[in-house]
This record gives structure tokens, sequence and C-alpha cells, in this order.
């Protein structure tokens, strides 16, 4: 049995947004909801090129997050909040993905999904690509919710990550070495 894709909705609009190289905004509500305090990650690759950004944006609903990247390789790539807000030259010191309820990983796997499990993100033959949706359940900082009850400031932080292939949504390691990571709360912060 598997788990419905959260994203469903929104993928589908950035998807043809991303084809038609038009950005996708947050819809109406969600920008009168959305907090002002937005969180940028730049993202980088383990060579330092400038990978782009991803901008997290608190909402009533969870957190929009907004991706402009760039200097990246063509295809779908695993696109994930990992647990831990720091990324060094490999990124292994991002930790795992965020899953802060134990749960398994990918959409199409019983019993999942990761919080930090995203949907793939598509890059074009020019090396960018732009994709916006809303992650349900969590928060940046400060004071959790019933609705949002995952926090990604916490004291390890967390970071956001671009893989080198797509994720099948069922196995961890369908989505390959990690290519691009960027801070999104540092740890200890």
């Amino acid at each position: 049995m598997s788990q419905s894709h959260p994203f469903s909705p929104r993928l589908d609009l950035a998807g043809l947004a991303a084809l038609a190289g038009v950005p996708l905004a947050a819809t109406a509500h969600e920008a009168e909801m959305a907090d002002t305090a937005s969180v940028v990650a730049n993202v980088k690759t383990a060579d330092g090129t400038d990978a782009g950004t991803v901008i997290f944006t608190p909402a009533a609903n969870g957190v929009i997050v907004t991706a402009s990247l760039k200097n990246l390789t063509e295809g779908m790539h695993g696109f994930h909040i990992h647990e831990t807000g720091a990324c060094t030259p490999d990124f292994t010191a991002a930790g795992s993905h965020f899953n802060p309820q134990g749960k398994e990983h990918g959409f199409d796997t019983e019993g999942g999904y990761h919080t930090g499990d995203l949907p793939n993100i598509s890059i074009g033959a020019d090396g960018t690509g732009e994709a916006s949706f809303t992650v349900p359940g969590v928060t940046l900082a400060g004071k959790t919710t019933d609705q949002n009850p995952y926090l990604l400031g916490d004291a390890d932080g967390s970071a956001v990550m671009i893989h080198a292939e797509a994720d099948d949504y069922r196995a961890m390691a369908s989505s390959g070495a990690r290519v691009a990571c960027g801070v999104i709360m540092p740890k200890g912060g």
C-alpha cells in the first residue's frame, strides 16, 4: 500500500512552471499566512561552486520551499532535508534525512515517508531548475504547534541536499551521491 504523495498538487504546477521557465509562487493564502522570517539556504557543490538557493518560508501549514538551482547536471535529482545543519566537502556532516517520526524512507513505501523526503527536482540542459511546494508539519525555529510539530531549527539544525540521481521514493540509497548542500538552520543555532 503506497502513501499518498503530499506534494502532488503543487508538484504538478511546479513541473509545468519549470518547463515553461516560470517560477511558481506560493498561493495568495499561503503568502498571507506566511511569517516574514524566511531562511535562505545557500547551496554549494563539493568544490564550492554556487549551486543556487533554497528559501524556506514559514506558513500556517508547514514551510514553503522555493528552490532556484544552477550549475548542476541535467536530469532528475533526489532532493531532501537532512537532519544536521552542517555541510562539509563530502556533505556527510549533514547526517541522514530529517526523520523525527522514525518512519521508513519514500512516498511509495508502506510506513513511509520521512518528513525530509521531498519531491525530486528537475534540472534542465542549462544546469538550472526551479520548484516551489509546501512541506507539511515543519517549522523553522521557535515554538512548534500541533499542526507543525517538527522543528528544523533544533540543536543540530538542518540542511538541504541535492543528490546525483532521482529518488525512486522507495530505496534510501536510490538517489546516490550527495552533490550539493546548503545549511537551512546551523548546527547549534
